[in-house]
């Protein structure tokens, strides 16, 4: 949801409307951007749209500064729409999330040295973090049950 298009006043990703039977975006001057090309950024699959009535719209100097204007959908961008839209239609969801969630990543967080993980590559940081969560977790059951009835549940 951040764009440097944005912060210039340029038309923003959220102007384009995407059609997805179609597989096109539509502009907001009602050109159609359709599919031209599709490459990998950052191990991610990106397919490439642009209209060629770009040089030609009298809306470009909003759009873009470039020969046309070119919009870049992630593969699997469809599942963030659904997900956003989700989102937009439940804002209490942020707020139930911040109650639930975010206290736990907190409480994490404050164990770890408030900002770094002790190790190094992906597989050694999730175990690090893995070892967090079940601590925190066994923490919480304690705290909730009493170590008599965790004991007594972990021989059953």
């Amino acid at each position: 949801m951040t764009s440097n298009n944005a912060a210039a006043g340029l038309f923003d990703k959220r102007d384009f409307v995407y059609d997805d039977k179609a597989d096109q975006y539509r502009c907001p001057a009602g050109s159609i951007a359709i599919y031209r090309m599709t490459s990998e950024e950052a191990g991610k699959i990106q397919h490439k749209y642009w209209s060629s009535d770009c040089p030609r719209c009298p809306m470009k100097p909003r759009c873009t500064t470039s020969k046309e204007r070119r919009i870049s959908r992630w593969e699997h961008e469809d599942i963030l729409d659904v997900v956003q839209e989700r989102l937009e239609g439940a804002p209490e969801a942020m707020r139930l999330r911040r109650q639930t969630v975010e206290h736990v990543f907190g409480t994490l967080k404050g164990w770890m040295g408030s900002n770094h993980f002790l190790t190094k590559t992906l597989p050694r940081v999730g175990t690090e973090m893995s070892l967090h969560v079940l601590a925190y977790n066994l923490k919480r059951v304690i705290k909730i049950l009493g170590t008599g009835t965790l004991i007594k549940a972990m021989r059953a």
